[in-house]
């Protein structure tokens, strides 16, 4: 069994809150829009992490993260990559992708906004934590917690870590 840390877009911010509420985890994924390199090494020092790059994040970033991730752990293949889309409204790129990969997990940030979907047409759950951090339009800053046992995802926990403007 594996404890999962999901967040995203925190566009170069990170907190106490943040960190408290991700300890304990095995691992962290990093949906995208990290911003500065330094979240990226204060996640790490709580649990290996796991990321890709978004769409404010610069050539730094994009060297070290890639574009999508794909792997595995406890018997789920995870596909992440930071603009996604919801089903059954992706992009018609992106469902070439899925239909290709077959995850069983589909994890994506960028909207700001915290969706968890089945997407019963594809046999997988699609996950966006929302916005961890204090830019951007979204109220609430969030992550999620899940486990990962026996090949499969359970225990889901959606993590409020405050307002964005009450910092």
């Amino acid at each position: 069994m594996k404890e999962i840390g999901i967040i995203s877009d925190t566009h170069s911010y990170i907190d106490d809150k943040i960190v408290e509420h991700l300890e304990g985890c095995d691992e962290i994924w990093h949906a995208g829009d990290i911003g500065d390199q330094y979240v990226m090494d204060e996640l790490k020092k709580v649990a290996p992490t796991k990321a890709v790059y978004g769409n404010i994040d610069d050539g730094n970033l994009r060297v070290e993260y890639p574009e999508e991730a794909i792997f595995e752990i406890e018997g789920v293949k995870v596909y992440m990559i930071h603009i996604g889309g919801y089903p059954p409204r992706y992009t018609t790129k992106l469902k070439k992708r899925l239909s290709e990969l077959k995850p069983d997990l589909f994890i994506c940030g960028h909207s700001h906004i915290l969706k968890v979907i089945p997407d019963q047409d594809r046999k997988l759950l699609h996950i966006n934590p929302g916005a961890a951090g204090r830019h951007g339009f979204h109220r609430m800053r969030t992550l999620i917690r899940l486990r990962i046992d026996q090949g499969k995802p359970k225990d889901l926990k959606v993590i409020e870590l405050g307002l964005r403007s009450k910092i």
